[in-house]
């Protein structure tokens, strides 16, 4: 049966925050690198930072702190200690699994469109038990320019074949959500640790309680109804 004008023809993924429940820890790892340079990170601060590589961190960290701050020994530091407290099994978040067998059952294109490093999103999506079901993986290592920027997005449309327009984007935080927007995808937020802002909620956002009600979305769309389910 061929697609209804609204299914998509693929979905692009986030993943820390989204797939996996790693923001708690490396919330913690930021905080105490930061603390241990002798400054004070409160839950603000990192919010400002969720969604955006290390990359683009350091300018917004110095913004944040100063123009003296020492942020390559601090992203040393907070690479060493988000390792630990990441060592072993991670936990998808609810309803991965059952998204992805909905994607593969709809035979949709699928990606995951990462701030990660490849280094870190393959081992990450490994220790989920994920990483069998993601085809395609792009990272902020394939592009110029990480989240807010559209490049990862776009990136991972174009390894799929898929045309923006008929792609479906999951994301949990607001650099995401403009990137995947600047792209041309529809989207869905799973808010994680930053819920969706007022402008965001005013400009008709589609917000989804958890990965498992984005996949009552994608069988909406399958059946041509609305996104919501």
């Amino acid at each position: 049966m061929s697609p209804t004008p609204l299914a998509p023809e693929a979905v692009v993924l986030d993943m820390d925050g989204t797939l996996l429940d790693t923001e708690e820890a490396y919330r913690i790892a930021l905080q105490e690198a930061v603390e241990a340079c002798g400054h004070r990170a409160g839950e603000d601060f990192y919010a400002a930072l969720v969604g955006i590589s290390s990359r683009e961190r350091g300018a917004l960290v110095r913004a944040a702190l100063g123009p003296d701050f020492p942020w390559e020994e601090c992203l040393r530091d907070y690479r060493a200690r988000k390792a630990r407290l990441l060592s072993g099994a991670l936990r998808s978040k609810p309803g991965a699994n059952e998204l992805l067998a909905e994607i593969a059952e709809q035979r949709l294109s699928c990606a995951v469109a990462t701030s990660a490093s490849r280094r870190t999103a393959l081992v990450a999506l490994k220790a989920a038990g994920l990483l069998h079901s993601i085809p395609v993986l792009i990272t902020r290592d394939d592009v110029s320019a990480g989240k807010p920027d559209p490049a990862v997005f776009l990136r991972a449309a174009t390894s799929l074949g898929a045309e923006p327009a008929r792609c479906l984007a999951v994301e949990d935080s607001p650099p995401g959500i403009t990137a995947a927007l600047e792209a041309g995808m529809r989207v869905v937020m799973v808010p994680d640790v930053v819920p969706p802002s007022a402008a965001l909620r005013q400009a008709g956002l589609v917000i989804a309680a958890d990965l498992l009600e984005v996949r009552a979305m994608l069988r909406n769309l399958r059946n041509g109804e609305a996104l919501m389910p």
